[in-house]
């Protein structure tokens, strides 16, 4: 695998790689790897030739009390992971090489509408951050294909709307939420977690499996259900930032005729912000 830091030489190699008449998957990522980065690897390998993986820590996508400059950084570690699930590229820029003008000075691309709800009503301008970063990737890569998880389902909506919306020639593939034994989803900010902690996280997933059995139990006061989700994750010591009951096809608020749905959730835990979701079928 070569690491490389600069656009010039990443599109070199892929130019090459191009005219070989390979095909590119890319897997972008903000580092600190874990097991859910490395599906999205091997999901790529599947459906590309040649695998580009990008780890930047995009600040676009950060509030101003987020955390920006304590998000752990792991190079190293990083590098030996990917090279061992076969990544053949890693593209590892500057803040510099990424926004040459400034992050203030920066074209921006966003999603309406899909970026301010959900995680975008309590994170403004987190998705506008992303679906920026994204777009640049997409540019700088031009891959055939692009890997995303689905623990971020709101991320994935909006990031295959503006590869419809703009016209972009790339597949954008979701990637199955990889978890641990205990049910909760794998995340770099898991580590922020206290032992303590780390062994309450799961009943967030248990929460959610519980909801979804009381829809499909029959039960459709969606925002009694949601609320009562909450006061079940605030009793063991969480502190609910929401949990809605959509539909999957643009994440408005479900009704009783709805019947392919998607429970989304987020919440923090100590000093982690932590989100899952759960789809059904009714």
């Amino acid at each position: 695998m070569q690491t490389l830091h600069h656009i010039q030489a990443l599109r070199e190699q892929l130019n090459a790689a191009r005219r070989a008449g390979k095909t590119i998957g890319l897997v972008p990522t903000m580092g600190n790897l874990h097991a859910g980065h490395i599906e999205l690897v091997n999901q790529a390998r599947l459906h590309a030739d040649i695998i580009v993986a990008t780890i930047f820590v995009n600040p676009l996508q950060f509030g101003p009390n987020e955390d920006l400059d304590n998000y752990p950084r792991t190079l190293e570690a990083d590098q030996t992971k990917l090279a061992a699930a076969g990544c053949d590229y890693l593209f590892t820029p500057s803040e510099a090489e990424i926004y040459p003008n400034g992050r203030d000075h920066q074209t921006i691309v966003e999603v309406i509408d899909l970026s301010d709800m959900h995680c975008g009503s309590t994170r403004p301008g987190h998705f506008r951050g992303v679906t920026t970063v994204v777009s640049k990737l997409f540019g700088i890569v031009q891959p055939d294909s692009a890997f995303f998880g689905c623990k971020d389902y709101q991320q994935l909506l909006i990031i295959r709307r503006m590869v419809a919306d703009l016209c972009m020639p790339i597949d954008i593939h979701g990637v199955n939420i990889v978890r641990d034994n205990e049910a909760l989803a794998l995340s770099s900010r898991n580590g922020y977690l206290s032992p303590a902690e780390l062994a309450v996280a799961p009943t967030l997933n248990q929460v959610l499996r519980e909801t979804a059995q009381a829809i499909q139990a029959g039960q459709r006061d969606y925002a009694q259900l949601a609320t009562q989700a909450l006061q079940k994750l605030e009793e063991v010591g969480f502190k609910g930032d929401f949990m809605r009951i959509v539909r999957r096809s643009d994440l408005q608020p479900a009704n009783a005729t709805d019947t392919q749905l998607v429970i989304l959730s987020a919440a923090y835990l100590g000093a982690a912000r932590l989100i899952d979701n759960l789809e059904l079928d009714l």
